[in-house]
């Protein structure tokens, strides 16, 4: 692998940061980005003023799909250092997307290496406000200027930064989820796994679909029996019953999250009964109408936590609580959130600090 090319980078030492930050509004000044072809593998990186670029009309990608991509944040610690969580975590599970794509993998020692500068360099873009971060965007995606149904041979692999602002700008509250039958999201066997664009093209609909009843995300089923539950929207779920906490094991339709093998990780730490094992929407009604002790809430990077206020199924309507976040949930929150600002113990080493 070439050396990185820092010849277009401006590095400020100041930057107008927007006052109220929307979620992926918000750009930083550079993008890092490297190419492939069969000849040459990975070349060329970059790191280069962020801007508009061309793309032939005929690129595989706009025909055939092959584009995967992840999701992760880097924060500023009270002491000035810039932390990461868990970010080799997020470039093996993109490898094996690119595999499951036909896609070729990463050096994940050098993309590592060239997120650390991109953020060195633009560093200046992580907002101090409380619960605001820098969140990070690498991509790939297929190139090749041709039309006919084949893996690519060109692909362009990049990285983008924008600082957002908290999650829950009014605070941490849970949300209405809105469980559907109608449409599935992916089957054994395909590309559920996967942290693919097409995955969440197919979601689009069912979201809007929720939207328009009044409810955040949708939680889907498994395709076959469309009797156990998957995943909600773009996080992975857990339900805490009396005497465990459960969440749906990877049977390849869902996407296996960062946070949600660190929250499975800290509930062994607590002593708690963590199972990933499959669980029906006939289990968690039975457990609601019985008054037992239920709580649900979704894992995931952007939100780190999400309580459930209530969940809809066909006519059934279970309410918890619209107004506080479930007790294990905040817990967790609380938890994970005060170890990525470098307030908690970080027991695992999961933090990786940017020199």
């Amino acid at each position: 692998m070439n050396a990185i090319n820092f010849s277009e980078v401006e590095q400020k030492t100041d930057v107008e940061m927007p006052e109220n930050l929307v979620f992926g509004k918000t750009f930083t000044d550079h993008i890092f980005e490297m190419d492939y072809n069969p000849t040459d593998g990975w070349h060329n990186p970059t790191i280069k003023k962020y801007s508009e670029f061309s793309m032939s009309p005929a690129a595989m990608v706009l025909h055939y799909g092959q584009s995967i991509f992840e999701g992760m944040k880097a924060y500023l610690h009270d002491d000035g250092k810039i932390a990461l969580f868990r970010p080799e975590k997020n470039f093996e599970r993109m490898n094996r997307s690119a595999s499951r794509m036909v896609m070729p993998k990463l050096d994940i020692d050098f993309v590592l290496s060239a997120l650390k500068e991109i953020i060195k360099i633009d560093q200046k873009w992580i907002p101090t406000k409380p619960g605001h971060s820098l969140y990070i965007r690498p991509l790939m995606f297929a190139n090749d200027p041709y039309i006919g149904v084949r893996p690519s041979q060109m692909y362009k692999f990049m990285i983008m930064l924008s600082p957002v602002g908290p999650y829950y700008p009014e605070g941490f509250k849970p949300v209405p989820i809105l469980t559907t039958d109608k449409f599935v999201r992916a089957v054994r066997k395909g590309v559920g796994d996967c942290k693919t664009a097409g995955n969440y093209a197919a979601s689009l609909l069912a979201q809007q679909e929720a939207i328009k009843e009044g409810y955040t995300q949708v939680l889907w089923l498994d395709a076959i029996e469309q009797k156990y539950i998957e995943e909600v929207g773009t996080m992975n779920i857990f339900i805490k019953l009396k005497d465990e906490v459960v969440t749906p094991k990877l049977t390849g339709t869902i996407l296996p999250g960062v946070t949600r093998m660190s929250v499975i990780q800290i509930l062994k730490d607590w002593g708690m009964n963590i199972n990933e094992r499959m669980i029906s929407m006939d289990e968690i009604i039975e457990t609601y109408n019985n008054k037992n002790e239920l709580e649900l809430f979704g894992t995931g990077t952007a939100a780190i936590i999400s309580s459930i206020s209530k969940l809809k199924y066909n006519d059934l309507i279970m309410q918890f609580d619209e107004n506080n976040a479930g007790e294990l949930g905040t817990k967790l929150y609380e938890e994970i959130l005060g170890l990525q600002l470098g307030k908690r113990e970080d027991k695992h080493n999961w933090l990786s600090f940017i020199d």
